[in-house]
């Protein structure tokens, strides 16, 4: 069976959680066209922000809040990361929030220490992968796209990679190498989602934004820099068939992950 999955490039406004959930509201509301999967940007209620001390929320709040219903409103997942506490940690945590309430968690791994996120955040230390019309899908934040061991497709364990991100525009040529690279070596889709325009240190953003198929052909065709909401429909006997034709995964190197 298909899957179809949505992709909102959109701005953010600058630490403001009120606004953010307001805009995403309208433009999910705006999505008439069935679709089962909708992709939000990292830390979507605030952006990147570093003062998780002032906007971090418990698994009560009202993000979380927010997130469950308008999953329901729209029938389908909606996922992204936005800034949690837990036990007095703070996380970059992304949500996977099915249509009937329930949802799992991934905790992002790698944390940008260029950009000082390892010195305001706890890594970590579970890859999450979810089913979903019987394909299985590996949400990941950001920089982990830096890191090919995390995102390895061991024993083909996903069908899709998901990628929601802040990445700077300066980097751009970084972020649409590696998501092709992903895709090809791991023989899956990928879906990398960017925001668009500056954040509250000036740093801009492209978007970038896309849709590849498992052999590294671009199948979306969202714009850089341009507000957008595309909804990409993924084939997946065509991924089975070409798994089958060119099983490379047989001779992948087997490896094991020690913290």
């Amino acid at each position: 069976m298909d899957l179809k999955i949505t992709i909102i490039q959109t701005q953010l406004h600058w630490e403001n959680k009120e606004k953010n959930l307001e805009m995403f509201s309208k433009k999910l509301a705006s999505i008439t066209e069935a679709t089962d999967v909708i992709v939000l940007p990292e830390m979507f209620s605030t952006g990147f922000s570093m003062s998780p001390e002032k906007f971090a929320e418990p698994m009560s709040g009202s993000t979380m809040a927010w997130i469950k219903t308008k999953a329901k409103e729209k029938n389908c997942v909606i996922t992204g990361s936005f800034i949690a506490e837990e036990n007095g940690n703070y996380l970059n945590r992304l949500v996977w929030m099915n249509a009937d309430g329930t949802f799992k968690i991934y905790d992002k791994r790698h944390l940008f220490r260029m950009g000082d996120e390892h010195n305001h955040y706890s890594f970590g230390k579970n890859k999450l992968v979810v089913e979903l019309k019987g394909w299985k899908i590996c949400p990941l934040v950001c920089y982990d796209l830096r890191f090919p061991v995390w995102s390895r497709n061991i024993n083909s364990e996903y069908d899709v990679l998901i990628y929601t991100a802040n990445w700077p525009e300066r980097r751009n040529h970084h972020w649409k190498t590696l998501l092709l690279a992903r895709a090809i070596e791991n023989q899956s889709y990928v879906v990398g989602l960017n925001r668009i325009g500056d954040d509250g240190n000036a740093i801009s953003h492209s978007g970038d934004s896309v849709v590849i198929d498992p052999r590294g052909m671009i199948i979306s065709k969202t714009k850089a820099n341009e507000e957008s909401i595309e909804t990409v429909t993924l084939n997946y006997s065509e991924l089975v068939e070409y798994r089958k034709v060119f099983p490379a995964a047989l001779d992948a190197d087997s490896f094991k992950i020690v913290d």
